[in-house]
């Protein structure tokens, strides 16, 4: 994985965006239809969103450097690094569906695709196993940037990601011996040390949801 390179991207985004704005835009015109249980302050509310976009992005190669890191030290090179490999795939190149968009709103929909590969994963690996593959919980942030990507094309990736997973795991993951190595490597005290030196991943983005208010 070329981590520099999707820094660089990142960076390139930021410049783009400090010259025509797109985001900014993007995200004004869409913040009369965000969900009522995202909540946002009264000042400031397209600064603070704007600034959960940037950081959602830089998660990512902070995301993909850490997993990596942890698969390296703790001997599960073999779960993590496709897994990696296609979100970052799907960040550097990708989907000719999302070809044509450009600056830091375009990448939000190709942050998007690598947060929600591995929040499918995890899913998957919890439903089988009992604990995520990688231990970043991302739904909260994934739920808000499905409503700035919007819902008819975030479902459109969300499918993407989905058949990308299937490709991923197949069938193996389900094979009761696969399953009992898979949970003996992802229980193992270093495995479980080595996410906790990691604490950047936990990172706040300034926006919250509360549930409450959705069902009012």
């Amino acid at each position: 994985m070329n981590i520099p390179a999707l820094r660089q991207l990142i960076e390139c985004a930021r410049q783009h965006e400090s010259r025509h704005g797109t985001l900014a835009r993007q995200l004004e015109s869409r913040m009369q239809y965000l969900h009522p249980a995202i909540c946002l302050p009264e000042e400031d509310a397209l600064g603070v969103l704007t600034k959960f976009v940037d950081g959602y992005l830089e998660q990512v190669p902070e995301l993909l450097e850490a997993a990596h890191a942890v698969a390296c030290g703790a001997g599960i090179e073999a779960q993590v690094e496709p897994v990696l490999k296609v979100a970052a795939h799907f960040f550097l190149s990708p989907p000719q569906v999302l070809e044509g968009q450009e600056g830091l709103a375009g990448l939000l929909d190709e942050a998007y695709l690598a947060h929600r590969l591995v929040e499918e994963v995890n899913d998957r690996y919890i439903a089988c196993i009992g604990q995520p593959l990688i231990p970043l919980d991302t739904t909260v942030a994934n739920l808000i940037a499905h409503r700035l990507i919007g819902e008819e094309f975030a479902n459109r990736l969300d499918e993407a990601v989905h058949l990308a997973v299937n490709g991923l795991l197949g069938d193996t993951l389900f094979e009761q011996a696969s399953l009992d190595s898979h949970r003996a490597r992802l229980s193992n005290p270093k495995t479980v040390a080595a996410w906790l030196a990691w604490p950047c991943l936990s990172r706040q983005f300034g926006v919250e949801l509360q549930l409450s208010r959705a069902a009012g």
